[in-house]
This record gives C-alpha cells, structure tokens and sequence, in this order.
C-alpha cells in the first residue's frame, strides 16, 4: 500500500458520512479499484508481511474503532479511498488500535492523534518515493540481457527490506533522542513550542535561468548535489536541517555562533565548485514556533527577506541576530571595539612583561559590517549586517 500524498496535510476535517472518508490504497486515483497485477500483489505482501483480508469498515470494527475515526486517520496517513474493497491486513487493523488506544489512554488527544499519523505519513512517503525513484530503480535495472525487470524486484526487495527497515527505526530513534533532549533543556513549557532559534534560508542565484539553460538530468544533478552538501555541512555543524525546496534550503541553530559557522561554511563550499551558481544567505534570531517539524513566525519571514536582498556569495542577518552575537562574544560590536581590545591586550602585555601573565587578546570569530536601513514589506524598516568571517577558520 503506497502513499498519496494529495490528503497529506489538508487542514479541514473530512465530513461525518464515513462514505466520503478517504482509506487506504495503493493507487492515487481514489476511485480505483486496488490493483490486481499478480507481482504488484506479491509484493504487497511481501512488503506488508500479511495477505489482503478486511474491507476498511471490517478493519475498523475488529480494531474496535469507529469508521469515522478509522477514516480521518487514514486520510491523515495520506491514504487514497478504496470505497470497501477487500485490501487491508492485520497490521492495518493493529495500527488502528494503537492509534486509539493512546487516545482512549488518555496520553494523545484526538487531533495530536491525527496529527501524529499526518506528519508519519508525509514523511515516510517521501522517504518512499525517494528509495523507489532514486535508488530501487536503479537497483532493477536488468543486470543480463533477457531477465525482466519482474525478475529481478522480487528478490532484490525480499533481501533490502529488513536491512533499510533496521536502519529507518535506529535512524528515528536517533533523531527522536536528539529533539526529546533539546525539548527537555528548553526554559520553560512556552519554550517547548515557541523557542529563540536562529533561522537560515540558503538561495541559489538565477537558479530560474539555470533551468531554462540545463538539460533535466543536469539540473537534477545540480539540485541534489546542492541538497547533499546543505544537509552535510548543516548536520555537522551543529544545525538542523528544517527542509529543502530546490534552490533554496531552510536550517535552523540553537545559537547564533552554530548559525554563523553553517552560513559561512555553506557559501565557501559554493564558491569552491565551480558547478554551482553563486550563494546568498539570510539569517534571523527570534521566537520561532515549531510544528511538525516545520518553523513558523515573524523570524522565519525576515530570514527569507533577508536572503531575498543578500549580495551574492554574502551572509546577511538582522539586529537581533547581531547583538546576540556580539552578547556570546563571538563577534565584537564594532571593528574598532576589536582594535581597542586588541590594543589593551598589547599594552598589558608590555607592563607585565616583568613575569606577570599578559592579558588574553579577545579571539572574535565573526565580523559584522552595519549596511543601510532598507524597509522590508510586511516587516518595517530593517537594518541588515554582513557576517563575515575574521581570522582562521
């Protein structure tokens, strides 16, 4: 049963008449009956671990949940109506119950509920589509002349199967370690949801002239080696990546320094190839509201203003930004706050010269150079600074 993503993440609730509910599926045409191709069905099986057995109303009543409850956390999975065809097994029926049964438990409410099986389902179908396109496709490929692709999916599936499924669950486990500590250090129960992040937009430049000039494989190239490198440098220095969306990549930092360091690495290793089209980047620091592992609010907005109006191969962020850090002391307030610190350090030195331990010369890893004050639609006026990098890195 594969995934349709054209249910995921529509805001309004199905209506009650549990006939128009949106179940399960394997095909995006909702009115379709399920496929009855024999190696389609096969490998449904495999896959799934169980044979076809309920209608979604069978599945419902022997799960113990209503139809309507059984539907609206189906068409939150993302999965297409079946009308009551016969294409659900055990497992479908046992996702069900426990799906109800944190409810009935009392340890989700409904919508958190539904709001789990959305963001499940979202996720996993591009985690699916993604294997199918770019990699089992690959894979299938017929390695002798006159074998068929029929024969060789099945037993290239039945060998991946548990190993990426082992792999998928440590992967979340992982990740679900890292966000449950992060949630654990916040303040308080509001910093849980709406914490002070700082918020990164990384923009390809004439990415749109790019696609009138490359062939489609070339572009493609393009954009995943685009994707990998962001993912790359963003995971390893400390941040997270919040998504992709071709050109143009979303990270978030706890602080302004991890923020810093992943901006500026990202436009070095840009300027470095020379396959890619020049680099801009926006940054901003503020209360960001969290949902489904997405980022929302003002902060976020004036990030992507930000990089909207960055120079090319330049990392601009906001006065927030600045002062928080200018407060870390990873950047000085000012050029001539750095000579002056500098100059004192020197000094000291030169008294204490007689054996007495010289003063430590502040080691500032950023520049911040104030640009003109420029009004920012929906945001005001916004008076902008280029990061820039001081010293070795």
């Amino acid at each position: 049963m594969t995934v349709d993503d054209t249910n995921s993440g529509a805001g309004a609730e199905p209506p009650s008449d549990s006939s128009v509910h949106a179940t399960p599926h394997h095909e995006v045409d909702h009115t379709a009956e399920p496929t009855d191709d024999p190696l389609a069905i096969r490998l449904e099986q495999l896959i799934l671990g169980a044979d076809r057995r309920y209608t979604p109303f069978q599945a419902a009543r022997t799960a113990g949940v209503s139809m309507d409850l059984a539907s609206r956390f189906w068409r939150a999975m993302g999965f297409a109506d079946i009308g009551q065809a016969k294409a659900l097994t055990e497992a479908d029926v046992l996702a069900l119950r426990r799906l109800s049964g944190l409810v009935e438990a009392g340890l989700l409410s409904e919508p958190m509920a539904i709001q789990v099986a959305r963001s499940t389902g979202q996720t996993t179908a591009r985690l699916a589509e993604w294997q199918i396109d770019s990699f089992l496709e690959g894979l299938t490929e017929p390695p002798e002349p006159g074998m068929t692709r029929t024969e060789v999916t099945y037993p290239l599936i039945e060998l991946l199967l548990p190993e990426l499924e082992e792999f998928l669950v440590y992967v979340w486990r992982r990740q679900l370690a890292a966000a449950t500590g992060r949630v654990v250090q916040a303040a308080d129960d509001e910093e849980m949801v709406d914490r002070r992040l700082a918020v990164g937009f990384a923009d390809l430049v004439g990415f749109t002239r790019l696609t009138r000039r490359l062939e489609e494989e070339e572009l493609g190239e393009l954009v995943e080696s685009f994707e990998t490198t962001c993912a790359d440098l963003v995971a390893a220095h400390g941040g997270r990546l919040i998504k992709t969306l071709g050109d143009e990549v979303l990270f978030a930092a706890d602080d302004a320094g991890t923020a810093s360091e992943i901006a500026l690495r990202l436009v070095e290793a840009m300027t470095l190839d020379e396959t890619m089209p020049a680099l801009r980047v926006g940054i901003a620091f503020g209360t960001v509201t969290t949902r489904m592992g997405d980022v929302f609010g003002t902060t976020v907005n004036l990030a992507s203003r930000l990089t909207s109006i960055a120079p090319k191969d330049a990392v601009l962020v906001d006065g927030a930004f600045a002062e928080e850090l200018t407060r870390t002391g990873d950047a000085p307030v000012s050029e001539a706050q750095a000579a002056e610190a500098a100059a004192a350090a020197e000094r000291a030195a030169k008294e204490g010269a007689d054996g007495g331990e010289p003063a430590p010369v502040p080691k500032y890893r950023y520049g911040l150079q104030p640009m003109w004050q420029r009004p920012v639609r929906g945001l005001g006026i916004v008076e902008p600074w280029l990061l820039a990098r001081r010293g070795s890195s």
